[in-house]
């Protein structure tokens, strides 16, 4: 697909609060990360139409999730030290990408989110 990514840039810029690893990325990676968007959400929601604005949201997701600090811990690594600056990440941070799609993405393609209230005791 031909992605518009000036206007994917302007959406996420106004539309989303931590979208710095979206909008330094160069083309080539804004492209591939709309189009990973794309195929899992509609993978996930198979049978429902996925709004571009859906797919901008999530991909700015991804960008996050992904950059290059991030994506160490996604890869397995649980922590790593370069010049006296430590990183270390919670083992249960590592998640499946269906579960970093935002309750918002939902709501756009018009899609329960599968998540069910519970009760609770105080």
């Amino acid at each position: 697909m031909e992605w518009d990514l000036i206007s994917a840039e302007e959406y996420i810029t106004l539309n989303t609060l931590d979208n710095e690893d979206f909008i330094d990325a160069d083309d080539t990676r804004k492209t591939a990360l709309l189009n990973v968007s794309l195929r899992e959400l509609s993978r996930k929601f198979s049978g429902y139409t996925i709004p571009n604005e859906a797919v901008y949201i999530f991909a700015n997701t991804l960008g996050s999730a992904f950059n290059d600090t991030n994506k160490l811990q996604q890869q397995g690594v649980a922590g790593f030290s370069i010049k006296g600056i430590s990183f270390t990440f919670k083992d249960w941070a590592k998640r499946d990408i269906d579960a970093l799609i935002p309750p918002e993405v939902y709501e756009i393609i018009g899609a329960p989110s599968g998540r069910a209230m519970k009760w609770t005791t105080l």
